[in-house]
């Protein structure tokens, strides 16, 4: 198999299986790349990955928020099957109150760890013969449920949270990543960690996870490079306001943050770091390259980074801007330079690089992915409906709900009232137009295969909070709209003043290169 795959380049020596170099983004969303039509962020090494490999145009996380994803990735099922159904630290029950929000459900409790009964990802390619490596955000789990715990021989900043403490710049706090020197940049950091994991290891088969906390809030960057997409966004034109309201929150609708787009700057930075050196190695023709994110932009919640659009809303959201990815895979030699539109996941990537490494494969394990090989040869893969469950309140807006898509269709089931939407894809990406009356049928086919899965896979879901009142949850709306939103706006308008300071020290690194 690893033969035929890779017998047209002239580098990659006989009877060596491929390395493998898997790139994970944090928060990153499907537009925020120059390759997927974004005019403000700037993005060449990213795109260079999908223009040297294959993009999935309809490539998938499994959830909308980040742990439930990455469980995906490590265990090839989807999240109602193996537990993890919200980011791992959420509040579950009747803590869920605490968040002031009012909300009619309460959310399910959720498994709190990888578990360990299962065979991950790197597990199964140390089986296959691989030194593994693991850098960055990790967030599956406390001590005693770390990468060095499923399968990475190496771990360099991988541990319980799910951002970067202590931010983009050391020092920072993380007990599995030394500071460098103050203002040295974590995100190339941890590129440099990878690189020189790869030079140390050039004469072995690799499995390289390099999983940044970039683009995850807090958002930071240089000065340099906020005054270049300040000036950008300048000359783009700037819109007299930022937002829409969405069901629970305001909901950016442009792409102007030159914080952000400084932060996605310099991620992309690292990546070509590791690329080049895969080339200046001589690795570049047996390795195997894939990026992808862990679920969508922050349009709302959190750091309001970035807006998705087309795509309809974002992280934390059961729309296409929620779940909807990036999703490039580089195999030297098939698949180079190609589109493909057939629905695929993150549960997809288990089975896909056993495949590619010659390995048998785990269906007992990947039970909710299936490998891509026949899909990067040009040929095609059974039709078979995706999941998607999150039985939780999105901390950036989204609502309760499980979703499956089969072929051009996709149907939300909604928890707080029962209600089912239905979107054809093919015609309405942008999610603008419900034709669930004008399908009762397929709408009901949808429905009970979608909850037939959910109760095979053990699912869970939430319950009524009796002291909910709809007085309640409309005041706190009133306060969103009333306080927050304008709050959101002028803040938007003061990160693009050419006086904009941030009062701290998070661009102190002024005097390295990050």
């Amino acid at each position: 198999m690893t033969l035929s795959l890779f017998s047209c380049t002239s580098k990659a020596p006989e009877k060596v299986k491929p390395n493998v170099l898997f790139i994970l983004a944090d928060d990153y969303g499907y537009h925020d790349l120059s390759i997927t039509g974004s005019k403000f962020y700037e993005t060449p090494n990213i795109d260079r990955i999908a223009q040297e490999g294959m993009i999935f145009t309809d490539g998938y996380a499994a959830c909308q928020v980040c742990s439930p994803s990455r469980a995906s990735i490590m265990t090839g099922k989807f999240p109602a099957r193996h537990g993890i159904t919200d980011w791992i630290g959420a509040p579950t029950g009747e803590n869920w109150r605490k968040a002031g929000r009012s909300n009619q459900l309460l959310p399910p409790e959720y498994v709190h760890a990888l578990p360990q009964e299962c065979t991950t990802l790197p597990e199964a390619m140390k089986e296959a013969g691989y030194l593994t490596f693991f850098a960055g955000k990790w967030h599956l789990g406390d001590k005693g449920s770390w990468p060095e715990d499923h399968g990475f021989d190496i771990n360099k900043g991988g541990w319980d949270k799910g951002s970067p403490i202590g931010g983009y710049f050391a020092p920072w706090t993380n007990p599995n990543l030394e500071n460098g020197p103050d203002g040295e940049n974590l995100t190339m950091r941890l590129a440099k960690e990878t690189a020189d994991f790869i030079k140390n290891n050039r004469d072995t088969s690799f499995f390289a996870f390099l999983s940044f906390y970039a683009v995850h809030g807090p958002i930071q960057t240089t000065q340099e490079k906020w005054a270049k997409y300040r000036q950008k966004a300048e000359d783009m034109g700037i819109a007299e306001s930022g937002f829409e309201m969405g069901h629970f929150l305001p909901i950016r609708q442009v792409q102007d943050n030159p914080v952000y787009a400084g932060l996605v700057e310099s991620m992309d930075d690292a990546v070509g770091y590791v690329l080049n050196s895969l080339e200046e190695l001589g690795l570049a023709e047996n390795t195997i390259v894939i990026f992808t994110s862990d679920n969508g932009g922050v349009a709302a919640g959190d750091a309001f980074a970035t807006s998705n659009l087309p795509l309809r809303a974002g992280k934390g959201y059961q729309f296409e801007g929620g779940i909807r990815e990036p999703y490039f895979i580089k195999v030297p030699g098939i698949g180079n330079g190609q589109t493909c539109n057939t629905p695929v996941s993150g549960t997809d990537f288990y089975p896909t690089l056993l495949e590619l490494a010659g390995a048998d494969l785990k269906p007992e394990e990947h039970v909710d992915g299936v490998s891509l090989l026949p899909l990067l040869r040009g040929e095609s893969i059974a039709e078979r409906p995706l999941i998607w469950h999150y039985p939780h309140y999105g901390n950036q807006g989204g609502e309760p709900s499980s979703i499956i898509r089969k072929g051009d269709w996709k149907l939300i089931h909604y928890y707080e009232d029962g209600r089912e939407e239905l979107y054809n894809l093919k015609d309405d990406k942008e999610e603008t137009s419900d034709v669930s009356t004008d399908h009762p049928d397929l709408v009901k086919q949808l429905s009970e295969d979608l909850f037939a899965r959910l109760e095979e896979m053990g699912a869970r879901y939430p319950s009524r909070d009796p002291e909910w009142t709809v007085e309640k949850e409309e005041e706190h709306l009133q306060q969103v709209i009333q306080k927050r939103w304008p709050q959101l706006e002028k803040q938007r308008l003061e990160f693009l003043s050419p006086d904009f300071d941030p009062k701290n020290n998070w661009w102190g690194s002024m005097v390295t290169k990050d």
